[in-house]
């Protein structure tokens, strides 16, 4: 049985993929007052700072290198969108209101429903 190594796309190993993720941080971090600026968001600047920390924190467990990657490849992605305004103040104020509502697990909620 012959195995199949698969090359990842942008980091050769855990390390490096960990320096590209904090270049994409402080990236993102810079431009912070540039967004509050130019989408006229009513958010400060501490407020954003933390949504992006919790971003981050949200993939801190992820270990393999190609999803790092992808993720870091996401995110560029959406900063260029914000850079070049191709997003609309919408698209900014969804990272604090998301529209998909939680499901319910207990198991009065789930009776109230109907499900």
């Amino acid at each position: 049985m012959s195995s199949r190594s698969v090359r990842p796309m942008m980091s050769s190993d855990l390390c490096e993929a960990r320096r590209r993720a904090l270049g994409l941080y402080r990236a993102i971090y810079r431009y912070i007052p540039y967004v509050i600026k130019y989408y006229d968001i009513p958010k400060n600047i501490d407020q954003c700072r933390w949504m992006l920390r919790s971003y981050f924190y949200k993939h801190a467990y992820i270990t393999d290198v190609r999803v790092i990657d992808m993720l870091i490849i996401k995110g560029y992605i959406e900063l260029k969108e914000l850079t070049h305004q191709w997003q609309s103040k919408h698209h900014v104020i969804r990272h604090w209101n998301p529209s998909i509502e939680p499901k319910c697990t207990s198991f009065i909620a789930k009776f109230i429903e109907g499900n």
